[in-house]
Order: structure tokens, then sequence, then C-alpha cells
């Protein structure tokens, strides 16, 4: 008796939430807004290295006048986690990637460390 056909399964060339994908966490107690490049995701928590979306603008300024500045690196307990959403252009609007590295006239990979190529749609 032949085997039942196989459903075709399309590959996924990086897993969504993986090392080096760039991903907006919204976090709880206290509420607050975090951008960066996941270094780790565990149930536990998640480490990220980025900075709070509060100072993007005043970041990716810093980075134009070749200012010190350095991302961070933190992690945040699964407790506090509200929502993860990968940064990806979403029609016409651009992915905070495409707007930090028009701000900063600079790689975001030069100060994240080792990221996913951009502009994926997701």
């Amino acid at each position: 008796m032949p085997l039942p056909a196989r459903k075709h399964v399309p590959e996924v060339a990086t897993p969504l939430f993986s090392p080096g994908v760039l991903v907006l966490v919204t976090l709880n107690n206290p509420r607050e807004k975090f951008w960066g490049a996941i270094l780790d995701v565990s149930p536990s928590g998640v480490s990220l290295r980025g900075i709070d979306l509060n100072s993007f603008d005043d970041f990716a300024g810093m980075v134009r006048r070749a200012e010190p500045v350095t991302a961070s690196a933190v992690f945040f307990p699964m407790h506090r986690l509200e929502r993860m959403e990968a940064d990806a252009r979403n029609g016409d609007i651009p992915s905070l990637r495409e707007r930090f590295e028009l701000k900063a006239g600079r790689e975001l990979g030069d100060l994240f460390g080792d990221i996913q190529p951009g502009d994926e749609q997701v």
C-alpha cells in the first residue's frame, strides 16, 4: 500500500524570533517599549541588544554626530513581556531599522552586532 502524499511545508530561512532578528518588545510593569536584535529567547525571558524606544531619535542623532554610544544588552523576564513583533516594513511605512539607518547615516549592524538582513515583509 503506498504511503499518503505528504503536504508540502515551505522551509523558512530564519525562524521569525531567532537570534539576530530585529524586534519591538512591549513590556508591562512598568510599561515601556524596547527595540533591538534578539540575542536569546528562552522560557525565562528574552535577551536583546538595542535601545529604549523613547531614546530612538536621540540615539540616532548621537550616532550621526559620531558621539560615543552603544546599544544596551538587556534581559527581560517573560512575565514582563506583553508583546514581541518583528521589525518589518508595512507597505509604505518603513521599518524602524530603515528609519534609524536613514537618521543615523550608518548601518545598524555596526551598533547591534550580528543581525539578520532587513526589509523583510512579515
